[in-house]
């Protein structure tokens, strides 16, 4: 028998089994797996950027090529110190609410405007709701004011306008369904500055107590007034004076003899009854005689007598005939027809007496009724006297007390500082006013302006320069001082606000 020759050691290869798939596996005991579908392929995304290079880069002549990466370091710091080393990375705006005026040009997000809400967060240095708006005319100062004045009315603001000077808010009333208010020569429109307000009405359901504090409110505001339209005229309003009218008008009111009612008084008046005094007037100021008496008031007379007679009669002088709504979004009282006539004194004056006649009607305003109040071309009046200055500082501090938002517009910082003499009384309060205000809005100003904003504003050259050269290149631009924080700010106007904001009227051909 032959025997079998089995393969050489390192002879041919022998086949292997191909392998068997769990499919195959599956059939054997007659069952299959479902099996899910391959999906299908998406074309692949266009690149942003088809022709990246690498980090070494190029290896290329004059293409940037490197051997080796550079080294990063690495930094640890504090919040605090990191805008040292990154100072012109724009930080946090302010919150989202209030007014949307416009866009902060830095940071590139939206800018609102809300003083209230500012002084009742504590994260923004703001302690008082006041706003100080200085521009070159024609930058946009009245259209930032009312774009501010219809924006905020969605949150409950009304604003009132003591003394429009130039009918520029005229259109913005008669929008809103208001018909302006107008006083001045030869119109039908009368104010009382000495109204009682609302403090007069239900004097007599009112406790002794309650009257007692009524009639100081309306005095002190009365005297106020009187002592400013008396330094207006260039005589000095001294205790003797103060005494005088006071016994006068505690005499005339009926608030002297206890009466249940007081009467209304006018300015002219107060003028007859210094002219013609009682026996119980001459004795109550200390005068020995009514010739010594007529002696002592000559100044007095006849300042309070050139008011009544002067420029402003008839406008001053009666009841007044203007009874607002204050459910209305704004209340405006024109003082054109005045200001046409050149005398700005007496614009000053009228200014004046409207801002006691508003003070007045507010004096009882509930805790929700928010105003906007607008003191346009405050610097006619701070011009007048010591006195027209300290009237408007007064109402100023009275804002957070009130509720309202005081709105000042100027032409240039320096403008509250014409109120006196270099130095004096009258130019230091002026100054001070601008620290009654921790939000002021500087727009557009000439080059020769520079020197001023840097000494009364503490800003930096590169601050002045946004102000005289980026804020005069389109109307709208303004940099805005919220406490120490700086905002450069484009305001934007929809196409209705722009027709309601022009004030070109007289010199545009077109319209």
């Amino acid at each position: 028998m032959a025997a079998t020759k089995s393969p050489a050691r390192g002879g041919g290869k022998t086949s292997r089994p191909a392998a068997r798939t769990i499919d195959d596996l599956l059939s054997d005991f007659g069952t299959t797996m479902p099996r899910k579908a391959a999906p299908v392929e998406e074309p692949p995304a266009e690149k942003l950027f088809p022709g990246s290079v690498k980090p070494n880069g190029v290896r290329r002549m004059g293409h940037g090529w490197a051997a080796t990466m550079p080294p990063l370091a690495g930094y640890q710091m504090t919040s605090e110190e990191t805008p040292v080393l990154w100072p012109l990375i724009s930080g946090d705006g302010l919150p989202p609410w209030g007014a949307e005026m416009g866009y902060d040009v830095l940071s590139g997000g939206k800018f609102y405007c809300d003083p209230m809400g500012w002084v009742l967060d504590d994260s923004i240095p703001v302690t008082n709701p006041n706003i100080f708006i200085f521009g070159k005319p024609g930058r946009g100062k009245s259209a930032t004011v009312k774009a501010f004045m219809l924006r905020m009315i969605r949150y409950g603001y009304r604003s009132l306008v003591l003394g429009d000077v130039k009918d520029e808010y005229e259109d913005l009333a008669r929008f809103l369904g208001v018909e302006p208010f107008r006083i001045g020569p030869g119109l039908a429109g009368r104010i009382n500055p000495l109204d009682l307000g609302p403090l007069g009405v239900d004097w007599e359901k009112q406790t002794r107590e309650e009257q007692h504090r009524r009639a100081n409110v309306i005095f002190n505001r009365w005297l106020f007034l009187i002592r400013g339209l008396i330094g207006s005229q260039g005589v000095t309003f001294t205790p003797t004076e103060e005494r005088v009218i006071n016994k006068v008008l505690r005499h005339m009111t009926g608030w002297s003899v206890g009466a249940s009612r007081l009467t209304p008084v006018t300015i002219p008046q107060v003028w007859a009854a210094l002219d013609t005094p009682s026996d119980d007037l001459v004795s109550d100021c200390r005068y020995s005689s009514r010739q010594d008496f007529f002696d002592g008031t000559r100044p007095l007379r006849d300042a309070l007598g050139a008011l009544c007679e002067g420029s402003l009669q008839g406008m001053f002088d009666t009841e007044s005939t203007f009874h607002p709504d204050w459910r209305a979004p704004i209340q405006t009282l024109s003082l054109r027809s005045l200001h046409e006539t050149g005398n700005k004194v007496a614009v000053g004056i009228a200014l004046m007496c409207l801002n006691s006649w508003g003070q007045g009607m507010r004096e009882t305003a509930s805790a929700g009724d928010r105003r906007i109040v607008l003191r346009d071309e405050a610097w006619l009046q701070t011009r007048l006297s010591l006195d027209a200055v300290m009237a408007l500082d007064a109402n100023l501090r009275l804002s957070r007390t009130e509720g309202d938002i005081q709105l000042v517009t100027y032409h240039k910082p320096s403008d509250p500082l014409s109120a006196g003499d270099q130095g004096s009384q009258a130019a230091q309060i002026a100054k001070d006013l601008l620290n009654l205000s921790d939000v002021r809005i500087l727009m557009g100003q000439d080059e020769s302006v520079a020197d001023e904003l840097g000494r009364l504003m503490g800003l930096s050259e590169m601050q002045q320069s946004v102000i005289t050269n980026w804020a005069m290149q389109e109307k709208g631009r303004a940099l805005w001082m919220v406490g120490d924080q700086r905002y450069k700010v484009q305001t934007l106007l929809t196409p209705l606000e722009k027709r309601l904001t022009y004030t070109n009227d007289a010199i545009d051909p077109a319209r």
